[in-house]
């Protein structure tokens, strides 16, 4: 096996203009094959309202989700994309200074200048998970008052922190939101990166059962906080504690849980409503990954996850594939083919370049062979490994075109 280093040692060469030689002699393999693959991708969307995709972080996943909103935009759909990518790349791949907790229409003109038109709308939105929780409120509160009082409970201001500190909660809200509204034919959700697919699909039944517990009950019962859970000598203490502090913690309490009362059959109707759209039929999870190891094992404990859940899953997507180098010859074929043009000293080198590529790529399409029998999907979708990050309109469009043919 080649050493890592020289692997990427010689991609980099290979990107800094010996490969561009290949082209023009026909070493780079067509891919004619994999293109009936990303087809095949389009067609298991074209009804779809909702494509979550889920997946380990650090394999590409936004850069994914973003491509497929643009390239289903191209197909003349109005998209919202969804993003919690937290170091706002995706801003900056769209050509935008930053993205709001609403979606944002992306300039059509923006979208020309580099040669992409649209026969639909791509609208693309960054997940404030706080503004999400607080707006959730806003909309279960029986009045502006009551969510005026919630707002301005202590405890209430830790805890939707610690709520949205798990992004899985806010997200799905957010998701449940557009879908109702009807505004998009299709919302495109990039996840958290998780090892656990279950945080996400868990989420809006975690926060039910809380406000169903029995914990809950006694401090929503009359007198039941003090009665049930505070005995003398904690009460004495707290009032202690309220008069050192000026924080009256027993009052914040009660009058938090006494406020959250009247919202709790909201959030139990919104689980609801979020559990039969994450199993809709036009709702399809995609699992994106990357040749690695540990990438490929949590996209098999993903795929496990989602056949046990009962979620429509609509397909892999192997992202940062490597492409093979030699086309089926020999390094010396190759050197001897390419002397001509490049010299016999260069000839070598590059050679020897794609001999490395070939070993990747055959690493590479052996992993995808493998996860592909693992979750019994025949027709994944092949993204090959790129020269750069993508960071533009022109990248997410090249990847689009990897995804949907």
């Amino acid at each position: 096996m080649v050493d890592c280093e020289d692997c990427e040692r010689s991609r980099r060469e290979y990107s800094q203009g010996a490969g561009r030689f290949l082209h023009t002699i026909t070493l780079v393999s067509s891919p004619s094959a994999d293109l009936k693959r990303h087809i095949s991708l389009r067609q298991r969307l074209k009804d779809k309202r909702v494509c979550i995709c889920v997946g380990a972080g650090g394999v590409g996943k936004t850069t994914v989700s973003a491509a497929l909103g643009l390239g289903l935009a191209r197909d003349g759909r109005k998209v919202a994309l969804v993003s919690i990518d937290p170091a706002r790349r995706l801003a900056t791949a769209l050509g935008l200074t930053a993205l709001s907790n609403e979606p944002h229409r992306i300039d059509p003109g923006a979208l020309a200048a580099q040669g992409i038109e649209l026969e639909g709308e791509l609208w693309a939105m960054m997940l404030d998970s706080k503004g999400t929780f607080d707006a959730l409120i806003e909309r279960l509160a029986p009045d502006r008052r009551t969510s005026e009082e919630i707002f301005a409970n202590r405890i209430y201001r830790e805890l939707s922190s610690a709520v949205a500190g798990s992004q899985e909660f806010t997200a799905v809200a957010k998701l449940f939101e557009l879908d109702r509204e009807g505004s998009f034919d299709v919302i495109v959700l990039d996840t958290p990166p998780s090892r656990d697919a279950l945080d996400f699909l868990d989420a809006p039944d975690r926060l039910t059962h809380f406000l169903e517990g029995r914990a809950l009950r006694v401090f929503l019962a009359p007198g039941g906080l003090a009665r049930g859970l505070i005995g003398r000598g904690a009460g004495l203490a707290l009032s202690v504690f309220a008069r050192i502090t000026g924080v009256n913690m027993l009052g914040e309490l009660s009058g938090f849980f006494g406020s959250l009362s009247g919202l709790i059959d909201g959030f139990r109707e919104r689980a609801r409503g979020v559990e039969r759209l994450l199993r809709d039929p036009s709702t399809s999870f995609l699992i994106v990954t990357s040749p690695e190891r540990e990438p490929s094992e949590e996209a098999r404990f993903f795929h496990e996850q989602l056949t046990g859940a009962k979620m429509p899953f609509g397909g892999l997507i192997v992202n940062r594939v490597h492409q093979s180098g030699l086309d089926g010859r020999t390094p010396e074929q190759a050197k001897t083919l390419l002397a001509k043009r490049l010299g016999e000293t260069l000839a070598a080198r590059v050679a020897s370049n794609l001999a490395d590529f070939d070993m990747l790529a055959r690493r590479d399409r052996d992993s995808a062979d493998d996860l592909s029998r693992a979750v019994g999907e025949k027709h994944p979708v092949l993204v090959p490994e790129l020269d750069g990050e993508v960071q533009d309109l022109a990248g997410l469009a090249a990847v689009a075109d990897h995804l949907l043919g």
